[in-house]
């Protein structure tokens, strides 16, 4: 399994070399070749040797690294790609034709945007917002109402990434204004900003926090102040794999995968 996404000029005319390549033979294909991919994708299972790109929510980091690794050892010669980044950046890069078979993104509205060029989302896990602080929480915050304190240092993702827009919602649903020291692309970059004690404190995923326990604290914002995180999977109708590409989809959906996102503090769909 890979994380980094080279997405290239060179790869993308190996692929059209590729393709022509093999039109001759898929036209020689037989009706029994079609069912059979059919039937792959029904069962979840992929054809092996298939090389699939996902390109995932940077929420999703830790906890695709254990998906992908045991889907992998589930379906022997495939190789899964991960890409990182905000949603609204993975966004863009669909919208450019950058190379990939599946997306999953933070929210539900990015997903949506992109509806001409994807197949039917699912939503596989949710999510929720806590404040992280650096550890011990120095500065004892101990709600939403503190983030309004001029002499603390907050840092949240910017408005345009799916986190930036919860953490917003649940500001203004409190009537509490916050100015920022800085504005995120990501939510792993707001972490970051606590961890390394630039910031005293930022709006986060829970899961997002649960990854740095030893650097920062997770204070938890209670239900009726909170927001609630959707996470869709959706092949995407330029992939090269489609059949590898939705049985992988389908099976994030599997009791085994729902498994490893309630491990790692994600809430079930």
């Amino acid at each position: 399994m890979s994380l980094a996404l080279p997405i290239s000029g060179r790869r993308a005319a190996a692929a059209l070399a590729t393709t022509a390549l093999l039109l001759p033979l898929a036209a020689c294909g037989s009706g029994d070749d079609s069912e059979k991919s059919s039937t792959a994708v029904q069962s979840g299972k992929a054809a092996t040797g298939a090389d699939l790109t996902v390109l995932a929510a940077a929420s999703l980091t830790d906890v695709f690294k254990t998906a992908g690794a045991a889907y992998e050892k589930a379906h022997p010669g495939t190789e899964i790609t991960f890409s990182f980044a905000g949603s609204q950046e993975l966004a863009a890069q669909v919208d450019q034709g950058a190379p990939a078979d599946a997306l999953v993104t933070a929210d539900t509205k990015t997903m949506d945007a992109l509806g001409g060029e994807t197949g039917t989302p699912t939503v596989i896990a949710r999510n929720r917002l806590v404040i992280a602080t650096g550890e011990g929480n120095p500065r004892d915050v101990r709600g939403l109402k503190d983030l309004a304190d001029s002499d603390l240092k907050v840092v949240l993702a910017a408005p345009e990434v799916p986190v930036g827009r919860y953490s917003q919602k649940i500001l203004d649903a409190q009537k509490i204004t916050v100015k920022p020291v800085s504005q995120e692309p990501n939510v792993r970059a707001v972490l970051s900003k606590v961890e390394l004690g630039e910031a005293d404190a930022g709006l986060v995923y829970k899961t997002d926090a649960a990854t740095a326990t030893d650097k920062v604290d997770a204070i938890e914002i209670p239900d009726a102040q909170n927001a609630i995180a959707a996470y869709p999977a959706a092949t995407l109708k330029t992939s090269e794999n489609p059949a590898a590409a939705e049985a992988f989809v389908k099976w994030l959906s599997s009791p085994e995968a729902r498994k490893i996102f309630k491990d790692a503090d994600f809430q079930q769909p």
